[in-house]
């Protein structure tokens, strides 16, 4: 125990007669482990962001989608795709026949161009029927949300996302019963919705799906359909209804049938292997670290020729050389790796009230684990050239 005690009080010394080197032999550790937990929490909250999305829509929801569902990449995203269903009102109207099925919400969804009180933003419209809210879990903040009254006569009226309305109006409240235009076609506030939590659906206007059949939506179709179950133990005979419904106008490859389950395991899938990829590239900036270190450890090698010379003189092996300098190499590398995750909390905790980012365990062994392997490996070459060296070579190397 006294030799290893012995041996850090030696490194420390070392490392406070030379503070500069110290800090630059270990900043290019603390680089790559804060790229490291940084690329894994960012990962981390991209994925609590989506989770979030999905609670929002409410619990017992069936999603179908036009192609064959994530898994398949753009076939998901929109009707038509790849070669995807173009689902439209007969298909909504065939699917309010599944038994269990509460309610069902056609979903026509565009990014456009809205202006109101000489502003200009761009948004979300989405076409969509009065269940829309319930689906969203969406509250009024101001005015009232459409009716169905308001979906069959195809209305005018529209009902504004929070952040939609705050970006035109500065307060949202202040919105109902302005105008606004969409695709040349004036509009009527009727009400503005609380925050949501969805990005889509706070910076959209809502309107009646048969008010979109114009300019907006000359094809008559839509993105998606939603599906509310009474209860969670008729999810999967409302999802097997849906398909035998759809079946009947589609091929099985046309479209998809999902339920929020199904559908956060594909995405926890997906950012499994995000996640593997953004380690390999922030992995890279610790190679790069562990290069300087063995550069530093070398030159170190070098200035203390003649001190490791007197040391073999006076009885130390080369065992002890060799541990002297791999153990200066791996508190170079600790020291690193603990300032890269001390800086990465700091940004997590700045970051965190605007993005869900999160640190985990996996992160902080991941961090430690490597620049400790990085310290042994890179410092193992210098501490052997140490140890080779003969003593009366060492001291009386100039």
């Amino acid at each position: 125990m006294k030799y290893f005690i012995f041996q850090l009080k030696t490194a420390l010394d070392d490392f406070k007669r030379n503070k500069t080197r110290t800090f630059l032999a270990s900043l290019g550790i603390l680089i790559g482990v804060m790229s490291v937990v940084m690329l894994i929490a960012l990962g981390l909250g991209l994925r609590n962001y989506i989770e979030g999305q999905f609670e929002n829509l409410g619990t017992n929801l069936v999603i179908i989608f036009p192609g064959s569902g994530l898994s398949q990449g753009a076939a998901s995203f929109g009707p038509g795709l790849a070669g995807g269903a173009e689902f439209d009102e007969r298909d909504a109207d065939s699917l309010r026949r599944v038994e269990h099925a509460q309610y069902v919400v056609p979903v026509f969804l565009k990014s456009v161009l809205i202006e109101a009180q000489n502003k200009e933003e761009f948004g979300y419209v989405f076409g969509t029927n009065e269940e829309f809210f319930e689906v969203m879990n969406a509250e009024v903040l101001e005015g009232r949300l459409l009716t169905k009254a308001d979906i069959q006569r195809k209305s005018k009226d529209t009902v504004l996302g929070n952040k939609l309305a705050e970006a035109l109006f500065d307060d949202p409240k202040t919105g109902v019963g302005k105008t606004l235009r969409i695709a040349n076609q004036r509009y009527k506030i009727v009400g503005v919705m609380e925050k949501t939590g969805d990005n889509e659906t706070d910076g959209s206007a809502v309107i009646s799906y048969r008010t979109t059949y114009g300019s907006l939506n000359p094809d008559k179709t839509f993105f998606s359909i939603y599906l509310g179950v009474q209860n969670e133990d008729n999810v999967e005979s409302v999802k097997k209804d849906a398909e035998e419904v759809l079946l009947r106008r589609y091929e099985e490859d046309d479209f998809s049938v999902s339920d929020q389950g199904e559908l956060l395991s594909t995405v926890n899938q997906i950012f499994g292997m995000i996640n593997g990829v953004l380690i390999a590239i922030g992995s890279i900036s610790l190679v790069v670290g562990g290069i300087g270190i063995m550069n530093i450890m070398y030159a170190n090698v070098t200035e203390r020729t003649k001190e490791i010379g007197i040391r073999r003189a006076i009885g130390a092996t080369k065992k002890d050389i060799l541990f002297q300098f791999v153990s200066e190499s791996v508190l170079l590398s600790l020291f690193g790796g603990l300032s890269g995750l001390l800086v990465s909390a700091i940004l997590v905790a700045i970051i965190r009230p605007f993005f869900p980012v999160a640190l985990n365990f996996l992160a902080i062994v991941i961090a430690i684990g490597i620049s400790t392997l990085i310290g042994v490996f890179f410092g193992v070459f210098p501490a052997r050239r140490a140890a080779n060296l003969t003593p009366i070579e060492a001291i009386r190397y100039e």
